[in-house]
C-alpha cells in the first residue's frame, strides 16, 4: 500500500484485506450497495469496463483488485471526487488498471474513449425535487439527479458499450420502473433483476439489474438475496457471506 497524506475532512477505512479507502466525512461513504454491485458484475478478465459516477472509486477498486477486468475507465463529474478516486487507486497500487476521468456522463462518447465490454453504475437514485436539501453538496449531487437522470446514464452506457456488451446497475425498488424504461429506451435490454432484502419478512431495499446492448427481450426475476440470517440483524446469511468472500454471485 502506498503512503498517503489525508486532507482536512478525510478519513481512511479498511474495506477488506485488499482495499483501503480514503473517504470524505461529508460525502457519501462506502456501503452494501457498492459491494453487492461489484459482486453482481460478471468478470471478463481481459475485457474493458467503464464506471459511470465513480465517487471514491470503490466499485472499480473492488473489481480491479479481484482482476474481474483487464482495465477500467471510471468517470466522475465532481473534480474533488475524481481526484480522490485517483488517490485511492494510487493508495491501493491499482493505477495501472484504473483510469479516472473527470467528465459529465452526458458528454461521454465512444469516439473519444473506445468501446467497452461492460458498463456499470451506482447512479444518483433520487429526483431533484425529492429528499432534504440541507445536506452537503457532495451528498446532494451523489444522491440526486442533478448532473444527469437515469435516462442520461443509460444513454451514456449505450454509447460506450460494444454490441452485446453488458450493463449493470444498483437501484431503488420504488424507481425500478424508471430504470427498466430507461434501459429499454436506450436499447439496453433488461436481462436479470435481483431484489435484495434484509430478511425474508422485509420488502427489498435495493435491486441489482443487468442488461445487454441490443439483446432480445427476455428477463429473469431471481429469488431475492437475503442479507441476514433468520432472526438476526447481526449475522449475515450464508449466501451473503459467500458473496462477500468471493465478490461473486456465482
Amino acid at each position: 500500500m502506498t503512503d498517503i497524506t489525508l486532507l482536512d475532512g478525510e478519513r481512511i477505512d479498511a474495506v477488506n484485506e485488499k482495499i483501503n479507502l480514503i473517504q470524505k466525512k461529508d460525502g457519501l461513504t462506502f456501503g452494501t450497495d457498492a459491494f453487492l454491485l461489484a459482486s453482481f458484475i460478471k468478470p471478463r478478465a481481459h475485457g474493458r469496463a467503464a464506471e459511470l459516477g465513480a465517487g471514491t472509486g470503490i466499485i472499480s477498486l473492488l473489481l480491479a483488485a479481484r482482476e474481474k477486468f483487464g482495465s477500467i475507465c471510471a468517470f466522475e463529474i465532481q473534480e474533488d471526487f475524481a481526484e480522490l478516486a485517483r488517490r485511492n487507486t494510487a493508495l491501493n497500487s491499482l493505477d495501472h488498471k484504473i483510469e479516472i476521468v473527470c467528465r459529465d456522463v452526458r458528454d461521454i462518447r465512444s469516439q473519444e474513449y473506445g468501446e467497452f465490454d461492460a458498463v456499470f453504475t451506482n447512479p444518483p437514485y433520487m429526483k431533484t425535487e425529492s429528499g432534504k436539501r440541507n445536506e452537503s453538496d457532495y451528498k446532494y449531487i451523489a444522491r440526486h439527479e442533478v448532473c444527469g437522470s437515469i435516462d442520461d446514464f443509460c444513454a451514456a452506457a449505450f454509447r460506450l458499450l460494444k454490441h452485446g456488451g453488458k450493463f449493470y446497475a444498483v437501484w431503488r425498488p420504488d424507481r425500478l420502473c424508471d430504470l427498466l424504461c430507461a434501459m429499454r429506451n436506450n436499447r439496453l435490454e433488461p436481462k436479470i433483476v435481483t431484489p435484495v432484502a434484509a430478511d425474508a419478512e422485509s420488502a427489498p431495499s435495493m435491486v441489482l439489474v443487468s442488461g445487454s446492448k441490443g439483446g432480445a427481450p427476455s428477463m429473469e426475476l431471481t429469488a431475492p438475496l437475503i442479507l441476514y440470517a433468520e432472526g438476526s440483524r447481526a449475522e449475515m446469511s450464508e449466501r451473503a457471506k459467500k458473496i462477500y468472500e468471493t465478490l461473486s454471485f456465482d
